[in-house]
């Protein structure tokens, strides 16, 4: 059963009971994600979601590990372009252990400076890993090229120039600024009551007060990122090239979201869809090949991304450029729309059998839609979704002069691709 509850100061409390689970999964979420950070502060919502790990006034970084690792729980984070995310997942009779450990990091974290040099440290070398793994790689250079000037083109670790530079007290006001109460959602799903996890949140988060000063980083993350079009190269010494190729899409609520979901998951969704059978299967030119989708609150973009060989990084674009030309010209047969309409909503109700999957679930529903939107709902119209409106989305987004190519590998100076089109 689904519930929502909204507190004096404008915190939100969705949740979800399930009566036949052991386990609860909760998290506080946050409107705020490296799309809400100028260019100097590059990579602080992801560095602040590390620190709240790193000591509090009651507890040592080490003693919220420990108590969590105690009861067989997890206790994680992760920050997106839009969105931060604290997150517990515990037995049921642990749950004031979760309320109480989340509630404690967000609310009474130290900001140690020993701490904020120590993570510092991780955090780069998070971001060279990030860098030594290229198929993860590409992904950020392809934002890069495709945003350009835009904060939702950065990294969300960011740089190394801007992590290295970040001081305590940059840290305090941007929390201070971004984590108001509005911007606020608390999330639960799984075996407790609606009515006690309430109590239990307003007891700790009424304090929470709106900020008087103003928040500099929001202008230019809510303004509409201009895409750009073309082909961009990156040098480095690799076995083979990775690359992305993508083109405006749908944001997060668009009306034709069901259709996008089945024109990707047709393109390249698995191991049935039209480029792992073309590219993987029959010609045998990448090992790892799919599409997917980028949605935000007022933007997105669907991308392809294959590894390949850097003499068949032609052949491999061209091919992919003649799927979405035929996808536009209307090659889709019914059994495959069935096919498809069946996989995603197999898909969704599999991926659902779990708290914290459900927990994520309600969150975004709440953020994105601001209602519960149930399962019925979404599986009815995927199913409804016609042959005419998957043509007609594919003729809207498959457009030459919408899309970009970023090429990652260990390309020679005068190495050059040639320009791409869908033969129009």
């Amino acid at each position: 059963m689904f519930a929502k509850t909204v507190l004096d100061n404008g915190i939100r409390i969705v949740s979800q009971e399930m009566t036949d689970h052991r386990s609860v999964s909760l998290g506080i979420w946050v409107e705020n994600g490296s799309r809400h950070e100028l260019q100097h502060e590059n990579g602080i919502s992801h560095f602040i979601e590390h620190l709240l790990f790193k000591g509090t006034t009651t507890r040592s970084a080490a003693q919220i590990a420990e108590e969590i690792d105690a009861v067989g729980g997890v206790l994680n984070a992760f920050t997106s372009k839009e969105h931060t995310c604290y997150y517990a997942k515990v037995l049921d009779e642990n749950l004031p252990l979760a309320i109480d450990l989340l509630t404690d990091i967000f609310l009474h974290s130290n900001f140690d400076g020993d701490e904020i040099e120590r993570e510092r440290s991780v955090i780069l070398q998070e971001i060279s890993q990030s860098e030594d793994t290229p198929d993860d790689y590409v992904h950020d250079l392809f934002s890069l090229d495709f945003f350009q000037n835009h904060p939702l083109g950065r990294p969300i670790a960011g740089h190394a120039e801007t992590v290295s530079s970040f001081r305590r007290e940059d840290f305090l006001t941007f929390f201070h600024q971004r984590y108001r109460p509005g911007r606020v959602l608390v999330s639960a799903a799984g075996h407790f009551k609606h009515g006690e996890l309430v109590a239990e949140m307003q007891a700790r988060l009424e304090g929470v007060k709106q900020p008087v000063s103003a928040i500099s980083s929001l202008d230019d993350g809510d303004t509409l990122p201009q895409t750009q079009r073309g082909v961009f190269t990156h040098v480095k010494p690799l076995e083979q090239v990775h690359l992305c190729l993508g083109m405006p899409g749908i944001h997060q609520a668009h009306p034709q979201r069901h259709a996008a979901y089945i024109l990707n998951t047709i393109l390249g969704g698995g191991m049935s869809s039209r480029l792992f059978q073309e590219i993987r299967e029959k010609r045998g030119k990448a090992y790892s090949v799919y599409s997917f989708m980028s949605t935000y609150t007022d933007t997105g973009y669907l991308g392809v991304y294959a590894g390949t060989s850097l003499d068949s990084v032609e052949e491999v674009v061209d091919l992919v450029l003649k799927e979405l030309k035929g996808l536009a010209a209307g090659e889709i047969k019914e059994d495959e729309i069935r096919r498809t309409q069946g996989q995603l909503v197999g898909n969704i109700m599999l991926g659902l059998e779990s708290t914290d999957s459900w927990m994520s679930h309600i969150a975004r529903n709440e953020l994105y839609f601001g209602k519960a939107v149930t399962t019925d709902e979404i599986c009815q119209r995927i199913r409804s979704v016609t042959r005419g409106e998957i043509v007609e989305l594919a003729r809207i987004l498959f457009r030459p002069e919408g899309m970009a190519v970023s090429l990652l590998g260990d390309f020679k100076e005068d190495y050059q691709i040639k320009d791409f089109s869908l033969g129009q």
